[in-house]
């Protein structure tokens, strides 16, 4: 066993070397990155992505990339498609097509096909005089000088170099076509990036008989009433058209009693806090959390056009796994 010195000398080694492989690819990038945008931007289908062995596995985190950010994408293996899986491309769609050395024989053999069908070729390969990429309408130079491999077999470098290409591409397609946040979201129903950005205020907060509120003129021990009835540590103060004029939380119970204040005969708008944190309703449940952390309070009142119609707590976003 080599001592801790050795392998820690060893990664570094190879993070290094890959390191500078990918940052040697923004100095070779020249107008062919642009062409293969232009025909991805301008194609009516999807950008079907291909790849053998290692290439393969890059090719896959490609598509599952673009698909997931507003370009419609998907892996085809090479072997699978000279066996039938060939009809999943029409001629509506790009191919991107992956080998490192532009020589893969399972790759190669789908040129024939791939030509017929008439469709725009983009080659991702690390030698430009290979048969991939002279067949290709564009390429895409993925080239490195040495795998991280001390014997300079085993893809690494180049497989890292070809998947931050790859990155590179997506995410120039994001930029050209205007990808928001929340359309990545629509593609990620089910993640917490997906609730932090789908889910709104309104979807979660309390309202009518669960609102807890409270004309101005009631007695704090009735407004303490209300807190315990409802459960949310705190109660809305409004005045008889409705309109909110403050609230009454915990925190405000306990600096009265430390000031001797009977909650039998003291109105709560007497010792309610005046201008409390508020939120409207169409706002994202993320901002909710935001505005917690940063007025440093438990809950929030909800308004609609100044109008109080909710409430929400801390409670609630973590139920809603939106924190």
């Amino acid at each position: 066993m080599k001592n801790a010195k050795f392998i820690l000398d060893c990664a570094k080694r190879v993070l290094r070397v890959e390191a500078e492989a990918v940052s040697a690819l923004a100095d070779r990038l020249n107008p062919s990155f642009v062409t293969a945008c232009e025909l991805i931007l301008a194609c009516q289908g999807r950008v079907i992505v291909l790849g053998i062995g290692k290439s393969g596995h890059i090719a896959k985190k490609i598509a599952a990339t673009m698909a997931s950010t507003g370009t419609p994408a998907f892996f085809v293996h090479p072997s699978e498609a000279a066996h039938g899986d060939l009809g999943m491309i029409t001629r509506s769609d790009v191919v991107l097509a992956l080998s490192n050395s532009g020589e893969s024989d399972e790759v190669i053999a789908l040129l024939p096909s791939l030509k017929r069908l008439g469709i725009p070729l983009i080659a991702m390969t690390g030698n430009e005089q290979s048969t991939l990429s002279k067949q290709a309408d564009v390429h895409l130079d993925s080239g490195v000088t040495q795998e991280a491999c001390p014997l300079n077999l085993a893809p690494t470098a180049s497989t890292t170099a070809a998947l931050a290409l790859g990155d590179a591409l997506a995410v120039a397609l994001i930029e050209a076509r205007g990808f928001q946040a929340e359309d990545f979201a629509l593609s990620h129903p089910g993640g917490s990036l997906g609730r932090r950005l789908l889910v709104l205020v309104r979807d979660l907060m309390h309202t009518g008989d669960a609102l807890p509120v409270v004309q101005q003129d009631v007695l704090l021990r009735d407004a303490l009433l209300e807190i315990s009835k409802k459960g949310m540590g705190m109660t809305a103060v409004v005045d008889a058209a409705g309109k909110l004029l403050g609230i009454f939380t915990d925190g405000d119970l306990r600096r009265a009693l430390d000031q001797g204040v009977d909650v039998r005969d003291t109105p709560v708008s007497t010792v309610m806090t005046l201008a409390p944190a508020t939120i409207e309703s169409h706002k994202l449940a993320a901002e909710a959390v935001q505005q917690m952390d940063a007025r440093r309070v438990n809950g929030l009142l909800v308004l609609e056009a100044g109008v109080l119609v909710g409430a929400i707590n801390m409670h609630d976003l973590l139920r809603a796994r939106v924190v």
